[in-house]
């Protein structure tokens, strides 16, 4: 019988245990986060309360949680994931973001969401790249949190271009009304998720139609984001 081996993602060493993806090194040299503000996700001095920026102009969610700034080694992963269409690579992310999650649950800085909901794509763009990236980070954090989780929950209206290349003002422009729900979301806890969080411009978008859905708390959930965020 054929004794298959997995290897590390990053190091290449076999791993003991193979679905983690990742070794314990590895794992244990992720870059280390520093004190970020629980609401914007941007540096603060002190975590526990809302930072400048966010008691002058606050975003429209309640808490963002991410492993890591976007920078390697998971940077480089996303990549793979996403434009190489290395898809075993979103359990092994999804499984990074669940430990960061859990420790700020432990800490009682969030609350459990009762329904997951990922960002979606467009038709036309998923199936050029044959699947929706956040969708595959969402499903196995849905079946871990005991969450509510259906991939058609919203859809996007029409094909915006790419925003890897336009700036904050750009992005939101682009983005204006391409979102709809199709699901009644009052009254309850939602956690969104992505897979990277630039300008925040695809999440304030969608915070806004939630929050008209009436939403009763909305917390993001996402692998990597930058240190540039437009609120």
């Amino acid at each position: 019988m054929l004794n298959l081996i997995s290897h590390c993602w990053i190091c290449q060493m076999p791993l003991y245990l193979s679905h983690h993806g990742l070794c314990s090194v590895c794992t244990r040299h992720l870059p280390k986060l520093c004190s970020c503000c629980l609401q914007c996700g941007l540096p603060s001095t002190n975590p526990s309360l809302a930072c400048g920026r966010c008691l002058i102009a606050p975003p429209l969610w309640n808490s963002i949680t991410f492993v890591s700034f976007y920078e390697p080694p998971l940077s480089v992963l996303i990549q793979k994931m996403k434009f190489q269409g290395m898809t075993s690579l979103a359990l092994v992310l999804a499984r990074l973001l669940l430990l960061r999650w859990r420790d700020l649950w432990r800490d009682g800085n969030i609350k459990k969401p009762s329904r997951i909901i990922s960002v979606p794509l467009h038709v036309r763009r998923c199936w050029r790249r044959g699947f929706n990236q956040s969708d595959l980070l969402a499903r196995p954090l849905a079946r871990w949190l005991n969450c509510d989780y259906q991939s058609d929950c919203l859809t996007r209206l029409r094909p915006t271009p790419s925003q890897r290349h336009l700036n904050a003002s750009k992005r939101k422009k682009n983005l204006r009304g391409a979102f709809q729900s199709h699901l009644s979301l009052k009254g309850q806890s939602v956690a969104l998720v992505d897979d990277v969080v630039t300008t925040g411009s695809t999440i304030n978008e969608i915070s806004e139609l939630l929050i008209k859905e009436g939403v009763a708390s909305l917390q993001i959930l996402c692998i990597c984001r930058t240190l540039s965020f437009g609120h």
